[in-house]
């Protein structure tokens, strides 16, 4: 790869890095009017059908794609084009195939798969959300081919485009059933609908660009069956569970929960609800994760095996920076978090319900942004497959545990093998970066004694505004509103600054972040 084509695909990744966060924010974000809109039983139907549509929509943006880029750089290593006889058209039939047994499986099944989670009132909604899968085989092709050249504006704006429409439908949907006293029931079927809609914009938008850009030829050539088949599902689908750590974390919860709150005790009715309480976690963990990963990841696109072999030195900072900013930005937003939980909770989802089982799955986002940073180091340097399994490990832990703690605990033991199966994928995946680079020496680099110092500052801060003023705030909702922003913004500001002061961080690290000139100056006390 010469100099021109590695700046592209730096570029590039930061691109699709950025329009990873805007879609991630934007789909933890309308989760919240969701449930206000439709309650706790509407969110538990919503949040039934979410792992699913999820796992389709990573097929489409990162698994299948990332397979389809490889085997077009290989290609045109090898001197073929991009035909549309020997690899366009075989491709498309692989993806048809894959998604297409993943469809009539859902569709045919949706009544088993319905009462396996305990309700068979989901049936229309997982028929319904069968028909997502047939949209994967268009936009991954488009995506992994323009990835493959190094060309990421098509998948960047289509996955932007896919999640306005998806977000806005939601919403519109939950609108029409809070006002117009429809069953609630109807929000799953609203949101497989919404993926549908917002997934053929997408694709629309791909296809404008692919007449734009023409990347097709005429030529001929033996098809290479094998090799395509083999990329697509090892490459495709393995590389999209590096993207599916709350995913899958989700999907256990929806084939298990129901079943096990019984166990404890509960009515069916009295499970959905809970279930949709605990599930408020979700969308905070999200955005905490995003927010305690983003630094880090925004780093990472430039990390390969051959710059550990060219310059290790370098390459260790490079990755030990990435790291410990994802470290210190997860304690403070998880400590944050929990601090101001019984607020958060009383503003986005109006009442306090669930707060002390929500404040212990808080702890998933510390938990969660290193874990996924880390993963995405080993992904970098090609442990594609490893990294996978980890996360398979955790899937499992989880499902184990909900079995165990739940008939026993409720939620609390949810809560439990939430944070017990991430702690697993943390320590596993720890263990493998030291395995793999251990000149990293990440532990000892941490400076626990400015850790500590911003951590305790932030929570006495947060604690004395709270003595002050919270009786008054909680009157109203815009009160309550202008309070949770109010000690969010300059709580972390104050862990921000507390950090730099005690040295956290070194200049040189300092310097690789945008912006640089404002840490840097605040690390130096303004001088």
């Amino acid at each position: 790869m010469n100099g021109n084509e590695t700046n592209k695909l730096v570029k590039g990744a930061l691109l699709l890095t950025l329009a990873g966060l805007i879609s991630k924010v934007l789909s933890a974000g309308y989760r919240i009017p969701l449930q206000n809109l439709t309650g706790d039983i509407g969110f538990y139907v919503y949040q039934q059908v979410y792992p699913i549509l999820g796992i389709v929509m990573i097929l489409s943006l990162y698994g299948f794609p990332s397979a389809i880029s490889k085997m077009t750089v290989d290609l045109k290593a090898s001197g073929k084009s991009l035909s549309f006889t020997s690899f366009y058209l075989p491709v498309f039939l692989i993806l048809i195939a894959i998604n297409g047994s993943a469809f009539l499986f859902l569709l045919l099944n949706a009544e088993s798969i319905a009462g396996w989670v305990g309700d068979p009132n989901l049936v229309h909604t997982y028929k319904l959300t069968a028909f997502v899968f047939l949209l994967v085989p268009f936009a991954g092709l488009f995506r992994g081919v323009f990835q493959g050249k190094y060309y990421m504006k098509p998948t960047a704006f289509s996955q932007i485009g896919e999640q306005f429409v998806r977000v806005f439908m939601i919403i519109l949907a939950a609108l029409y059933i809070a006002f117009g006293n429809h069953p609630l029931y109807q929000i799953g079927q609203a949101a497989a609908l919404a993926s549908i809609c917002g997934g053929i914009v997408g694709i629309v938008i791909l296809v404008f660009f692919f007449i734009k850009k023409k990347p097709v030829s005429s030529d001929k050539y033996e098809v290479p069956w094998n090799y395509y088949l083999r990329t697509l599902l090892i490459l495709g689908i393995v590389a999209a569970f590096n993207h599916m750590v709350l995913i899958v974390i989700q999907f256990a919860d929806a084939f298990t929960l129901i079943q096990s709150l019984k166990e404890f005790g509960l009515t069916q009715m009295e499970a959905m609800e809970a279930k949709g309480i605990f599930d408020r976690g979700q969308p905070l963990i999200q955005l905490g994760t995003v927010l305690g990963s983003s630094f880090a990841l925004a780093l990472i696109p430039s990390i390969s095996k051959e710059k550990l072999e060219v310059e290790p030195v370098t390459f260790y900072n490079y990755i030990r920076t990435a790291l410990l900013f994802s470290f210190y930005l997860a304690v403070g937003a998880t400590i944050g978090l929990i601090a101001i939980f019984p607020e958060t909770n009383l503003l986005l989802f109006q009442d306090t319900k669930g707060t002390m089982e929500l404040q212990v799955l808080v702890i998933a986002i510390f938990l969660c942004s290193v874990a996924i940073t880390a993963s995405s180091i080993l992904q970098g340097l090609g442990h594609i497959k490893r990294t996978a399994g980890f996360i398979l490990i955790a899937f499992f832990v989880k499902w184990t545990g909900n079995q165990l703690l739940v008939p026993i605990w409720g939620i609390m033991g949810s809560a439990v093998a939430t944070i017990g199966s991430l702690l697993v994928l943390f320590i596993i995946v720890m263990i493998e970066l030291k395995r793999k680079l251990p000149g990293l020496e990440f532990i000892n680099r941490i400076n626990w004694l400015a850790l500590i110092q911003a951590s305790i500052t932030m929570v006495v801060y947060i604690i004395l505004i709270d003595w002050i003023v919270s009786d008054a705030v909680e009157a109203t909702r815009v009160l309550l509103l202008v309070y949770v922003l109010f000690i969010s913004i300059t709580g972390g500001l104050i862990f921000i600054i507390t950090l730099l002061r005690g040295r956290a961080f070194t200049e040189d690290q300092l310097a690789m972040l945008p912006k640089a000139r404002v840490f840097i100056w605040i690390y130096k006390g303004g001088k």
